[in-house]
């Protein structure tokens, strides 16, 4: 991992050289750009400082196309690497369908990750090469920001929200990530370290660091433990929602609305049971606020979409 000060910190991805690359031609499209205003200014100061006699009997003649190019082909190149960067910066919210799912929660002063197979990890992630690693992030606390210099990435973990990263690694490697957002006094400290892997070398690490349950398994656990299954399994005698394929589904709400069941309509309808109450259903769920932790709703959410792929299956 290199030092804590880089000046250009290596290259993990094809998107952080995408980014590299419009970095520069910026560079060197506002250095030529503005480079001959400064050169003309300085040239026409020197030839002219003691001034000169003018004959102004005459209007001085007009190229009219050389005044219409000098606005017009600066427009055009700025226009094109505005749309360049636009759909660069665009494809940040478009992640395929075949990502590794990963929990990240930021917590004064610390990030935690959780993999799908269950093994967890603080200040570290471990990510195979070659696949779409999506991270579903959220806070405990404060505004965090985790920011992955070799990534070129950084993204805002904000509190009682979940926020959405996806990237490709293609370079093995052990890289710095921290976090970005200033959220307290410790901030400076919480730093960690990004380890891209091999798919070989990211198998045999899911080995090693062991786990007995997966996270959809876990998050079943708690389902029953605080009493879900008796109001939304298949044998409650409760008029709720069942949940079985719900994610991904739309749901009609009683405010006539409808919206797409995902992460954050899960996590709400958990926490904030009250604010989107589907339609023909009573107003007796009860919240979870400040009784369940980020990471108990996360494995929840985990199972909640488990029960949609199995519908899927039958």
């Amino acid at each position: 991992m290199s030092g804590l000060l880089e000046f250009w910190p290596p290259e993990a991805s094809s998107y952080g050289r995408h980014v590299d690359l419009v970095l520069a031609s910026m560079s060197v499209l506002t250095l030529a750009l503005s480079a001959p205003v400064f050169v003309l200014i300085v040239a026409f100061a020197v030839k002219y400082h003691r001034g000169k006699a003018a004959d102004r009997k005459h209007p001085a003649n007009r190229n009219v196309w050389l005044e219409v190019s000098w606005a017009v082909v600066p427009f055009v190149l700025t226009f094109l690497l505005y749309i360049w960067a636009t759909q660069l910066f665009s494809g940040l919210y478009r992640p395929p369908a075949d990502t590794l799912d990963i929990a990240v929660v930021g917590k004064q002063w610390m990030w935690k990750f959780q993999h799908p197979t269950g093994q967890r990890e603080i200040d570290e992630l471990h990510v195979p090469i070659g696949r779409p690693v999506r991270l579903t992030m959220t806070s405990e606390d404060v505004i965090h920001s985790l920011f992955i210099p070799a990534l070129r990435m950084k993204r805002d973990v904000l509190p009682g929200r979940y926020v959405i990263m996806w990237f490709e690694a293609d370079t093995p490697g052990t890289y710095r990530l921290a976090c970005a957002e200033f959220c307290g006094t410790d901030h400076s400290r919480m730093t960690g370290r990004f380890i891209a892997q091999s798919p070989t070398d990211y198998a045999q690490w899911l080995e090693q660091a062991g786990s007995n349950q997966t996270l959809a398994v876990e998050g079943e656990k708690l389902f029953r433990q605080f009493g879900c299954s008796g109001c939304h399994g298949p044998a409650a005698t409760v008029h709720a929602p069942s949940l079985a394929g719900l994610y991904g589904r739309h749901v009609p709400l009683e405010s006539g609305e409808v919206v797409l069941a995902d992460d954050q309509y899960i996590r709400d309808s958990i926490l904030l049971p009250q604010s989107q109450i589907a339609a023909g259903y009573p107003h007796i769920m009860p919240t979870f606020q400040n009784v369940l932790s980020e990471d108990q709703v996360l494995k929840l959410v985990a199972y909640i979409k488990s029960l949609a792929t199995e519908e899927g299956r039958r």
